[in-house]
């Protein structure tokens, strides 16, 4: 029992960390809170929760042969996730938002897809894996001898941990959703649509810049 007591509320603490930092995703969600409701970002975070269990799951099975593959490959993951991003941010800034902000009664939410496109940000994202491993190293839940229902509790809680972070945030953006009119929204996309392009650029950077340097390492000194 004290081994649970242990292990439960830094587990919390390590979902709430993981999803805290607001990348992409983060970005995601509030502007759909904003544009179609409170619903719409949840289930935006729930897929990012989901993402973030998915590698906390690698690292903490141990099956090294994932792990190996996203670092020797981070570059090229980082890549694709940042087109990816700023393919959507470029959707963003050209849309129009009175087509998206609607009385509760006139949504029509898709919910799964607020969903997979939560997950598919997130894991498009594998470096958050280095994120996770030092975590996990800092409060010391995966000891040598708990039994797998440590584990199991572990992975629970760290999940109930970003589902909380999600709810809290989606809360907090809701209330402000109230006094947003039309030509606010259309600002407010548009600054997250820079702000999530700016984010991506930086990764397209870093990722191309690492592979010049592979191919051209004397033009580029």
């Amino acid at each position: 029992m004290n081994e649970f007591l242990y292990i439960i509320p830094r587990a919390i603490i390590i979902g709430i960390l993981v999803s805290a930092p607001m990348g992409p995703v983060g970005v995601l969600c509030i502007q759909r809170t904003l544009n179609k409701g409170r619903g719409s970002g949840f289930f935006t975070g729930v897929g990012a929760a989901f993402s973030d269990i998915f590698y906390c799951l690698i690292t903490g099975l141990g099956l090294s042969f994932v792990t190996d593959f996203i670092t020797k490959n981070q570059y090229l993951l980082q890549i694709v996730g940042s087109g990816v991003i700023i393919a959507y941010a470029i959707y963003l800034f050209v849309s129009n938002p009175s087509k998206q902000m609607k009385s509760p009664e006139e949504q029509s939410n898709n919910f799964f897809k607020d969903f997979y496109t939560g997950f598919l940000f997130t894991v498009s994202n594998p470096l958050i894996i280095f994120l996770i491993i030092g975590l996990l190293a800092r409060f010391n839940i995966m000891k040598a001898e708990y039994s797998e229902f440590h584990f199991a509790a572990a992975y629970v809680a760290i999940f109930c941990g970003a589902i909380l972070w999600w709810w809290f945030i989606t809360l907090i953006v809701s209330k402000a959703r109230k006094k947003f009119n039309l030509r606010a929204m259309r600002i407010m996309n548009r600054v997250i649509a820079i702000a999530l392009f700016s984010m991506a650029m930086v990764g397209l950077y870093s990722g191309v810049k690492y592979y010049l340097f592979q191919f051209f390492p004397h033009y580029l000194q």
